[in-house]
Parts: structure tokens; C-alpha cells; sequence
């Protein structure tokens, strides 16, 4: 999956929960919400003149635009390696966080599991 593909098919599924996401998928989004976050943080503080240590409003309307694809692609992606959305919750501590990064970047089951059938890709 490329980048736009990724970006297309996370806010196509805006708040589904269920079903599987690729690691590509997941890491593309990540990697949009990041590049995304410090374009609207150059906007709010050179154009809008916001003190850098400030929520701009264009990075805080952006920010919570991300947070609900964010999450749902995080479950997706725990279901494509058989586990539950809600192990998110281990982001309150700070090993919970360095174990989804692990898992974020685990290959996921070439066979089915109780979230679905495994991803095809188109070739």
C-alpha cells in the first residue's frame, strides 16, 4: 500500500473498528499525522504568528481531525497480529508504549483470525 492509498483507505474508515490494517497502512498514517503536525505548527507560528509553545489553531483543528482515524487504525493494525483495540490503553505507561511500538511493527497473520481474513494486496 502507498502513501495516498493509505491516507484514502484511513479516512474512508474513519471510525471503523473492526477488520485488519497492514503495517504500511498504519506506519503511512503515522507518518501523515507527524508531517501534518509540523506543517500546521510552521503555519500557526510564521503566518499566523502563534508562539511555537502554543497550540496554533491550525495544528489543534488538524490534531483532533487525527484522533479518531488514529485510534481506529491502531485497533485495526493490533487485529491484523490477533490482538485486541483496546491494548491501547497501555499508551497511559510508558513500557505499554514501547510494547505497541513492537507490535505496531510486527508482521501480521497470513491466515485468518477471529478479526477477519487476512489483507491482499493488489499487484
Amino acid at each position: 500500500m502507498n502513501f495516498q492509498t493509505s491516507i484514502k483507505t484511513c479516512f474512508n474508515k474513519f471510525a471503523v473498528f473492526s477488520g485488519r490494517a497492514s503495517r504500511s497502512e498504519f506506519w503511512f498514517f503515522v507518518l501523515f499525522g507527524f508531517l501534518g503536525g509540523i506543517i500546521t505548527i510552521i503555519i500557526d507560528v510564521m503566518i499566523l504568528g502563534y508562539p511555537y509553545e502554543e497550540n496554533g489553531p491550525i495544528n489543534l483543528i488538524f490534531s483532533v481531525a487525527l484522533i479518531i482515524p488514529s485510534i481506529s487504525v491502531a485497533a485495526r493494525r493490533l487485529h491484523d497480529i490477533n490482538k485486541s483495540g483496546w491494548w491501547q490503553l497501555l499508551w497511559i505507561t510508558i513500557i505499554g508504549g514501547i510494547l505497541l511500538i513492537i507490535w505496531h511493527a510486527t508482521e501480521g497473520e497470513n491466515k485468518k483470525n477471529k478479526f477477519g481474513p487476512p489483507i491482499k494486496f493488489k499487484k
